[in-house]
């Protein structure tokens, strides 16, 4: 049987738009009391303003998971108008590569720090909300990329790499605690940045947000006391094995 939602508190971050707004729209539809964050207050708003038929159960805060700060400016708010979190779904990031020789330092760190450093800092406090409750979610949003790599993609395999990594230690650490952690491993989803980034062939099979919504919510409903602890979802065409 699945776990109830309702009344839940969940956080998801980079909501704007793509899976995170997805997800974030089907905890609302589920009963959560939902905050969602993203880099662009501008996007953010247009993304609550879409949600606005789910009311006083939508908190829209615009925050960069990259810096310490702003993240536990984050959970506080959360924790004044919701309450302590309940699920976290760490899907914030960004994407840049190219050649290794020719990357940029800023490159490198806006995609580990939009990926893995704002995960592991959301992470963090989520479990210094959790363990008193003695129970909670953290659903990772990965990549293929986390098993398979693409060329020229240095900083986002990297990142997805670690992003995994966390996963493993922070559920062996929640485990104790009634902490279920967890990673969602999409293949290509067609959302709006591949859509305006030119950077992916028209000829590459896509699936859409829907089919890793479905499966976050899966994962997100487990009964308590248990962990779906890895997922892979790609279309069913997409290189995987021996991809290039």
């Amino acid at each position: 049987m699945s776990t109830d939602l309702n009344h839940t508190v969940a956080i998801v971050t980079g909501a704007s738009a793509g899976i995170g707004f997805g997800i974030a729209e089907a905890l609302l539809e589920a009963g959560c009391r939902v905050a969602i964050c993203a880099r662009s207050a501008d996007k953010l708003k247009k993304a609550a303003d879409r949600l606005e038929q789910f009311g006083t159960d939508v908190l829209a805060v615009p925050c960069d998971v990259a810096s310490e700060l702003q993240v536990q400016s984050l959970f506080a708010q959360v924790d004044a108008t919701f309450g302590p979190v309940g699920i976290l779904v760490n899907n914030a990031g960004a994407f840049d590569g190219g050649p290794v020789e020719d990357l940029s330092i800023d490159a490198w760190n806006n995609v580990i720090g939009s990926c893995l450093t704002g995960s592991f800092l959301c992470t963090r406090e989520a479990f210094r909300r959790m363990k008193p409750q003695g129970k909670g979610r953290v659903l990772n949003i990965g990549s293929i990329s986390a098993q398979r790599s693409r060329m020229n993609s240095a900083p986002y395999t990297a990142a997805k790499f670690g992003v995994q990594g966390l996963t493993h230690a922070t559920a062996l650490e929640g485990r104790s605690h009634g902490i279920a952690v967890s990673c969602l491993h999409p293949g290509n989803v067609m959302v709006e940045r591949r859509e305006n980034s030119g950077l992916v062939s028209d000829q590459e099979p896509m699936m859409a947000v829907d089919a890793i919504v479905q499966a976050a919510m899966t994962m997100l409903t487990m009964p308590q006391g248990v962990n779906f602890l890895d997922a892979v979802v790609l279309p069913n065409e997409q290189l995987y094995l021996g991809r290039g």
